[in-house]
């Protein structure tokens, strides 16, 4: 089992429609919501690396998804635990994976 921790951002009025079509997808729980930001905390379980990385795609692929990124991750057992990540994981943000994208109000 792999659980996995992502946070999501999305416009403020938009965060009822997000939320729902993230928990609309296998395996994902919306923890926490902060509707003035616009930020929701999504705990996702799912049964391999592979499976985790393609849930991620599946909310950065929610056209109401401004910015999702996996800022936790807890893996069990799983063979196929040493396989790099894919390099096309942030093409839905077209940022390359070496850039550093921190929300402004976390520098606040």
């Amino acid at each position: 089992m792999n659980l996995s921790g992502i946070v999501v951002t999305t416009r403020p009025e938009s965060l009822d429609a997000c939320r729902q079509k993230i928990e609309a997808l296998a395996g994902m729980e919306v923890h926490q919501t902060d509707p003035e930001r616009g930020v929701l905390v999504v705990v996702q379980e799912a049964p391999t690396i592979g499976a985790e990385v393609d849930g991620l795609r599946a909310i950065k692929a929610i056209p109401e998804v401004r910015y999702a990124e996996m800022v936790y991750h807890y893996f069990a057992e799983d063979d196929t635990l040493h396989e790099p990540l894919p390099d096309d994981l942030d093409a839905a943000t077209g940022m390359p994976r070496n850039d550093v994208c921190v929300p402004a109000y976390l520098n606040e």
